[in-house]
């Protein structure tokens, strides 16, 4: 029997941002919106959604071999899986999220301590409590099965919610009083899996190519042609993620400059190597980055 790597990819909100990042990195998976196991087209996946808040539990069960699920319910399911890689992206963006503790505006709340016999709205129960237990703050911390920011101020009296802009929560008239974590996108596997030579390659394969195109994201490439004697000069504008490679032109006068740097800088430093002379100068996109 073929060897065969039991892959977990979160149905709901990072579905569509899993997909997409998969296919960056050189994997096409299907999903028809009617089957829970898509099709990938690499004989050696077997892919199965699976919502993020169970991930962690079907990977620590052995149903999975390895999954893509937020830190959050890592932390939340209590249950000692590995991380194999950090993933930054969510379904909006490409940054951290957070779980904040939020109130009605009006409301006179400004610190958790405040909220002391108060109830809390969550779908992060375990990690709430753990947070207010901390403070030293005696709250109830019920579970709630979505539309959390709704709930204050009648259903309860404040709530722990995850964000990416706080958009959602401004537009339900609540203020952010304090941050209860951070979370990010894990590839995790159970410490069975991992010891596993096969599957140990087969998840690193994933984890390298994931990662590069994640951090393809935010870097372009640059391209550009110098005289031999403004190098130094156009060198030194250069912010590169390694050495630049400078490679010989026919003309021996010229050589050519190939970079990467990232793309929130190019438009600083386009013009900057023009002015350094450089000439032919072009950007251009990557699809992966691995280091």
């Amino acid at each position: 029997m073929a060897n065969k790597l039991r892959l977990g990819i979160p149905k709901g909100s990072l579905q569509d941002a899993t997909i997409a990042l998969f296919k960056r990195a050189g994997w096409n998976i299907y999903a028809d919106g009617r089957s829970y196991f898509p099709s990938i087209d690499d004989s050696e996946i077997e892919c199965m959604l699976i919502r993020a808040q169970e991930m962690a539990r079907y990977v620590d069960h052995g149903v999975l071999d390895a999954g893509l699920t937020g830190i959050d319910w890592v932390v939340e399911s209590g249950l000692d899986v590995e991380s194999v890689t950090t993933l930054t992206y969510a379904k909006q963006s490409r940054r951290k999220v957070r779980w904040v503790l939020a109130v009605p505006e009006s409301s006179g709340y400004e610190k958790a301590e405040d909220l002391e016999g108060r109830i809390i709205a969550t779908e992060l129960v375990e990690t709430s409590k753990r947070y207010f237990a901390a403070k030293g703050v005696n709250v109830k911390v019920e579970f709630s099965w979505g539309a959390t920011e709704v709930k204050p101020p009648m259903l309860a009296d404040a709530i722990v919610e995850v964000t990416e802009t706080g958009s959602s929560l401004k537009a339900n008239h609540l203020k952010i009083i304090d941050t209860v974590m951070e979370s990010e996108t894990h590839l995790i596997a159970s410490q069975a899996v991992l010891a596993d030579e096969w599957k140990r390659q087969k998840i690193d394969q994933i984890a390298t190519m994931l990662r590069g195109a994640i951090d393809a994201q935010s870097q372009v490439g640059l391209m550009l042609n110098v005289k031999r004697a403004n190098l130094e000069a156009v060198l030194a504008v250069l912010p590169a993620l390694n050495s630049p490679t400078v490679s010989e032109l026919r003309d021996s006068e010229w050589v050519a400059v190939n970079t990467i740097v990232e793309e929130r800088v190019a438009r600083d430093v386009i013009p900057r190597l023009k002015a350094a002379g450089g000439a032919g100068i072009v950007e251009y996109p990557l699809n992966k980055v691995v280091l």
